[in-house]
């Protein structure tokens, strides 16, 4: 995998092995970003980060800072090895843990972008849902969701945009004022 765009466009990171992550493609990190814009500044949660592609792209791309959080043992090695290699420990946090767990833990951490990429295989939107406590009020959430399942509505939230790309869509959410 590579990064994008920004001041690590071009470099290389690893996905970690077997089945139980989805490496996103290119194509679908880049109409995520390109539909972002400016991300300069911004406090970054890539939940159920993988290989934390999202993440890396967001910092390469100026965000202030990104948490990544996953409770696959690997991903977390991969993600930690990545972030070692691109140089981005200092702007790096990493947690090996499940998102309800970590959520329940961390009540008053929030952030301006939510990017959420969960496993395929196990969807539970209430995951999804415990997400939205940890938005600011006019930061984003942005999910990766299979092409051919309904996407989830919430209260509270409004759903500003929606790609879909080929296997998969891209939903932007942003809370109600």
């Amino acid at each position: 995998m590579r990064v994008i765009a920004g001041r690590l466009g071009g470099r290389v990171f690893a996905s970690p092995h077997g089945h139980r992550t989805h490496p996103m493609s290119e194509k679908a990190r880049g109409a995520i970003y390109n539909a972002l814009g400016d991300v300069e500044g911004l406090r970054v949660l890539d939940a159920f980060a993988g290989s934390g592609a999202l993440g890396i792209e967001a910092l390469s791309r100026g965000a202030a800072n990104a948490l990544f959080v996953d409770n696959d043992r690997s991903a977390v090695q991969t993600i930690r090895a990545n972030i070692k290699e691109l140089g981005l420990s200092k702007d790096a946090r990493v947690t090996q843990q499940n998102i309800i767990s970590w959520s329940s833990a961390h009540l008053a951490e929030t952030f301006d972008l939510i990017v959420a990429d969960p496993p395929y295989d196990n969807l539970k939107v209430t995951y999804i849902e415990e997400l939205f406590a940890h938005l600011t009020p006019r930061g984003v959430l942005v999910l990766s969701w299979p092409g051919g399942l309904e996407v989830p509505e919430f209260d509270d939230v409004e759903q500003v945009a929606h790609k879909p790309l080929g296997d998969i869509q891209i939903v932007f959410y942003r809370k109600k004022f």
